[in-house]
């Protein structure tokens, strides 16, 4: 074998080796559909002293995921903003209002991830949140907790993810002046996902 022809042999030998090496991270990633009966969407703002916690319970979505790194490569989610539950009726007939939500006229909560970032446990997932008709990017930090078969054979993946936006940022400004001259309601809301999906 002549000395061109043993290179040529061990180079296409290390491209080989390579590429295999390379192929599961691609190979392992699928498709995973939200199962809303396992999965929370939350928020928290401040009222007042106090933290007040509430979820949407009309919502889909879908990610990418690849199980052997947990790493997400692709993410999208809708909710709908009539679905808005905070335990009272009374206000979360208010928040359906244009006070806030304005649930008639701006139906749902839309995400689209854009750009994502491998991390130690999980993905930091960049993309558009639509609210109220304006779009700003937020970056979810999202966790992966693992995936595997269900006892019917699913393919299931967990994810938890979290974000914190302005919602003045989104046209939500309805606020109450305290009589300390302090505001009733928190600018900041923190968005909560704790997300199971099924393999499609």
């Amino acid at each position: 074998m002549t000395r061109t022809r043993a290179a040529l042999l061990a180079a296409l030998t290390a491209m080989t080796t390579t590429l295999a090496l390379g192929a599961p991270a691609w190979a392992e990633t699928h498709t995973y559909q939200i199962d809303p009966d396992h999965t929370d969407v939350g928020f928290t703002v401040r009222h007042m002293f106090t933290n007040l916690h509430g979820r949407f319970d009309s919502f889909s979505g879908a990610f990418d995921l690849d199980p052997t790194t947990g790493a997400v490569t692709a993410a999208k989610g809708v909710a709908e903003t009539k679905s808005v539950d905070t335990r009272n009726e009374k206000r979360d007939g208010h928040l359906k209002s244009p006070d806030f939500f304005d649930a008639e006229k701006f139906p749902a909560l839309t995400f689209t991830g854009k750009v994502f970032k491998k991390t130690a446990d999980g993905t930091d997932i960049t993309g558009d949140l639509t609210m109220r008709g304006v779009t700003k990017a937020v970056t979810f930090k999202a966790k992966f907790l693992g995936a595997a078969k269900d006892p019917f054979g699913n393919t299931r993946a967990s994810l938890s993810a979290t974000t914190r936006v302005n919602r003045q940022d989104f046209g939500i400004k309805f606020n109450k002046v305290l009589d300390n001259g302090g505001l009733m309601i928190g600018d900041d809301v923190d968005i909560e996902l704790e997300v199971e999906a099924i393999q499609k």
